[in-house]
């Protein structure tokens, strides 16, 4: 494993395995060795409906699964000690009956991959399309020749509809095929493959296991005739419902007799056809799944027979033409190009593609840290979504952004129990959830991280602000703002200096850098939680202003009072923000600078991750970071920061974060853009951007790090870009451009939806091109401190007269740091017994 920047010429991948395709991701040859990352990479889904890249009719696996965007079991949390407070009810993502499976036999022997002679291979997921198809040429152990074609499709038009084909040719000879068609309860049946192997260090970025049955079976039928299959489910404990329906129609001039087998845990359409040398049997699979916190199943089937009914009348050509409709009009919005590098150019599309896959049509649901392409996280919904998603949706997809910010308001009445749990007024939002309710059960590095509830305020302005969308602010949106101010006041306390000065102080969090729990004054914290109030104060007097009916409800809804106002800025005023005037640095908490350096030039990778191989009291003692934290807040209020500060505080913390969380290198990459490191900011972007194409962080079998593509288009965009969005019209120039176009690069171009009009940004070593794709109004930028608009009728071209400033090398541990108190930072690699205690499986 390397979480650390890559070389500049470094490409990871086996290009004789996965050659370069703009469009593509393909693989030329079978490899076992890493079946979960493949399965991984290749996923098909459309935010709610998700399937793993598993071969149909093998059993060679790593995971078998299906996803459902929350569609969870509940299970009790159990405390060794238990404490007030503490989270009780888990919830875990759900493995839904696998309708992938398509059995193949020839001659009575199967079709599997891992010790079959395959004299060709290739697999492929056409970022066009959206589809994944394989074509493989099997030569039995009779040595006949087989060739075999499948695709696989989930819709990004129809919610609840995925398509599969899988087509047969015998090339030499007669002989009997099987096809055996199934679905099955995964989530029930007896483990297989390394699925089933427990043990091990404690990974908390894995999924819990369950210890009973999940899914109790409700519905299992299947009709000959029709070629139709049912499958219906209620969750032990949670009660969520599930319908799942597949048609199957079989297509070929060879004769052939089925059979339908149903029982609790499968339904299954099995075809014996005697295969005539050169006739080609084709079996077509619609599979439509519904789900529902309560609904009966059979109203579930009721649904998805309605879905299978009208894409049977619409024919399978409507489907692949809609799909390809809809990525057409994705990839006008969303393309960022990178001419003259195909393998930058290939991993970027790769990486906004699952971006689509993650979020499209998640709609009623939040956007899984490993979306639909795993169990991972539990399929749980953190702050990732909020900094790390959201601006890719706010300025391509903005409905989409729009469902992610009505799913949270959703939560609102449960993070305002959460918030009376901890004795606080407002709202506190949980760190880790699916349903709701608050799901992490170490709450220094949950519960404590109260900057949640800032990050869903910043990603509201920043929705509201790029939209223009003030009827969902004003209709409900604001109620967010209210309780999270109000949280942030009732939380925090003032100071009374001797100059007679009051600050606003903030204790007892955790910022986002889960190195460091639990303490005063996060600086991440404190700057977030000033905008969350400044932004509270506006909205709430805008609406004072513009709508006083409006304002009247929001007022009945949250019972708010007008020195609550008040209050909000005079904290928002106050904020202690902190700073050492010594080291010229913001420390990350109060306390910071008074631990010791963790030595991570001298730590052996044997021992990261750091959360791996230490308890997490030896991690605290030390000044070691996982992510970037004060650096994140650079970048998210950098007007609150002088260019100097960004400078100090990016060389002081970047040799002392270990990139341990696949969400720092981004974050890195565009603050070293910004202050001059642009060797290492592209470095850290190509660290980010192969995060799991190269399985740099040896986890990406449990699913697809959904933040991180998100990073990446923010690496572009507003790193190499330079865009940023200052989120109020109070600033002088909302939209800003300082682009930082890497060395090597002849341009890079990304678009931009602002305000209902898509813009389109070209950056060339000495010149910015601004052109309107899409809309009537005109926009204003900030580019470099002047004042351009453009106009659908005039394009707009500014000159460049460099790329910013350039620093050679990178930040490097100073071998000695003395505090203002004269005493000396030391240095240190913590050592002792490193073996470790089995672990104990499920719950």
């Amino acid at each position: 494993m390397n979480a650390m920047p890559l070389d500049i010429n470094d490409d990871p991948l086996d290009r004789s395995r996965f050659p370069l395709d703009e469009w593509a991701l393909t693989e030329t040859r079978f490899n076992a060795d890493d079946l979960g990352v493949t399965e991984s990479l290749f996923s098909v889904g459309n935010g709610y409906l998700g399937l793993r890249g598993n071969y149909e009719e093998s059993r060679d696996a790593h995971v078998d699964g299906s996803y459902i965007n929350g569609f969870h079991e509940t299970w009790p949390i159990t405390h060794a000690e238990e404490a007030y407070g503490f989270a009780r009810v888990g919830q875990t993502i759900v493995n839904i009956p696998d309708a992938k499976v398509i059995r193949l036999y020839v001659n009575d022997e199967p079709l599997q991959l891992s010790t079959a002679d395959l004299l060709d291979y290739n697999r492929t997921l056409d970022f066009r399309t959206g589809v994944l198809s394989r074509t493989l040429l099997w030569r039995t152990p009779s040595g006949t020749r087989v060739e075999v074609k499948s695709t696989r499709m989930v819709s990004l038009s129809q919610r609840h509809l995925a398509v599969m084909t899988f087509e047969v040719t015998l090339l030499d000879g007669n002989g009997p095929v099987q096809i055996s068609s199934q679905v099955l309860n995964r989530q029930d049946l007896p483990k297989e493959g390394p699925e089933a192997k427990k043990g091990g260090i404690a990974d908390p970025r894995k999924a819990e296991a369950f210890r009973g049955r999940v899914l109790l079976p409700k519905v299992s039928e299947g009709d000959l005739e029709t070629g139709r299959l049912w499958l219906g489910y209620q969750c032990a404990d949670s009660g969520m419902t599930l319908g799942l329906v597949t048609d199957h129609t079989l297509e070929t001039a060879n004769p052939y007799r089925a059979t339908v087998h149903t029982d609790d845990d499968s339904v299954k359409m099995i075809y014996r056809i005697q295969a005539q040398q050169g006739t080609p049997i084709t079996l077509t699979k619609l599979v439509s799944a519904h789900t529902a916190d309560s609904v009966p199943p059979r109203e579930l089937l009721d649904r998805c027979e309605r879905t299978l009914d009208r894409v049977t009348e619409e024919g399978l050509q409507h489907q692949y033409a809609e799909q390809r409709s809809w990525l057409d009009g994705f990839w006008q919005r969303a393309d960022i190009e990178i001419p003259g590098h195909p393998a930058i150019q290939q991993a970027t599309r790769w990486n906004l593609l699952a971006l689509a896959q993650a979020s499209a049509r998640a709609e009623t649901y939040g956007i899984p840290a490993k979306g639909v392409t795993g169990s991972g996280y539990g399929g749980h919904y953190f702050w990732d979504t909020e900094i790390y998603v959201m601006p890719f949706l706010t300025y391509t997809m903005p409905y989409a952004a729009r469902n992610a910010m009505r799913f949270r308001l959703s939560l609102l009445d449960s993070a305002r129990t959460r918030a009376g749990e901890l004795s606080q007024k407002g709202a506190l939002f949980p760190w880790r959830t699916i349903n709701g309710h608050e799901a992490s059960a170490y709450y220094a590095a949950g519960t404590a991280q109260y900057h949640i509830d800032a990050d869903i305020a910043y990603a509201l302005s920043q929705y509201v602000g790029a939209t223009g969308d003030t009827e969902f602010l004003d209709r409900e949106a604001v109620d967010i703002f209210v309780e999270t101010a109000r949280l942030w006041a009732d939380l925090g306390f003032w100071r009374m200096h001797p100059n007679k000065e009051r600050t606003f102080h903030i204790h007892g969090v955790t910022g986002p850098d889960e190195y460091t729990a639990v303490v005063n004054d996060n600086l991440y914290t404190n700057v977030l939680a000033r905008f969350n109030l400044r932004r509270a104060v506006e909205a709430v007097e805008a609406l004072a202003e513009g709508d006083p009916a409006a304002y009247a409800q929001m007022v009945r809804r949250t019972d708010l009072e007008a020195d609550e106002i008040t209050e909000w800025s005079d904290c928002a005023k106050g904020m202690f923000i902190p700073f050492d005037e010594h080291l010229g640095i913001h420390p990350q908490d109060d306390h910071f600078l008074e631990r010791e350096m963790w030595d991570l030039a001298n730590t052996p990778s044997s021992v990261r991750p750091l959360l791996l191989h230490h308890h997490p009291l030896v991690i605290y003692r030390f000044q070691v970071l996982k992510q970037a934290d004060v650096v994140l807040a650079l970048f998210l209020q950098g007007e609150d920061f002088t260019p100097e500060e960004k400078l100090a505080d990016f060389e002081y913390y970047d040799p002392i974060t270990t990139g341990d969380s696949t969400l720092s290198a981004v974050v890195q990459s565009i603050i070293a853009a910004e202050v001059g490191y642009q060797d290492l900011a592209y470095r850290y972007f190509l660290a980010a951007l192969f995060v799991d194409l190269a399985d740099r962080h040896s986890n990406t079998a449990d699913g697809v790090h959904v933040a991180s593509t998100g990073g990446v288009w923010s690496a572009l965009v507003s790193g190499f870009g330079g865009f940023r969005d200052l989120g109020s019209d109070e600033h002088e120039g909302q939209f800003t451009i300082d682009p930082r176009l890497p060395v090597g690069w002849e341009s890079l171009t990304y678009r931009l939806c602002l305000r209902g009009t898509r813009v389109r940004v070209t950056v060339r070593a000495n010149a910015l091109e601004l052109v309107i794709e899409d809309g009537d109004e005109p926009l204003t930028f900030s580019v470099r401190g002047t004042s351009i608009t453009v106009t659908a009728a005039e394009p707009v071209t500014v000159a460049l007269a460099d790329q910013g400033p350039r620093i050679a090398g990178s930040p490097k541990a100073p071998s000695e740091i003395v505090r203002e108190d004269g005493t000396v930072i030391s240095s240190v690699v913590p050592t002792g017994d490193t073996r470790r205690m089995p672990v104990p499986t499920g719950h």
